[in-house]
């Protein structure tokens, strides 16, 4: 699953240049882990990890360039910009 994450992460980076290789990272672990929990609680089988990669990257592909922006507007993700430092300037 390293790899799938990893290839994940440089896809994003790709799409979002202002991002570090750190916080891409954080990222896509976070979207890989709340849909698998998200579908868990609402009792949905498991499909499987490329299942989940494919969604993943779909939504890297759609919301990618603005995942920064989108934090600063939610509470639940204002954690992932409280190190500013490791932003590309």
């Amino acid at each position: 699953m390293d790899e799938k994450i990893e290839k994940l992460t440089q896809e994003l980076l790709a799409k979002n240049p202002q991002m570090s290789v750190g916080r891409a990272q954080v990222w896509v672990e976070l979207l890989w882990s709340d849909f698998e929990s998200t579908a868990a609680k609402a009792g949905y089988d498991y499909r499987g990890a490329e299942y989940t990669e494919n969604l993943v990257r779909q939504l890297i592909a759609s919301y990618g360039d603005k995942l920064h922006a989108f934090a600063g507007r939610n509470p639940k993700y204002i954690h992932l910009l409280d190190a500013s430092d490791d932003m590309v300037q």
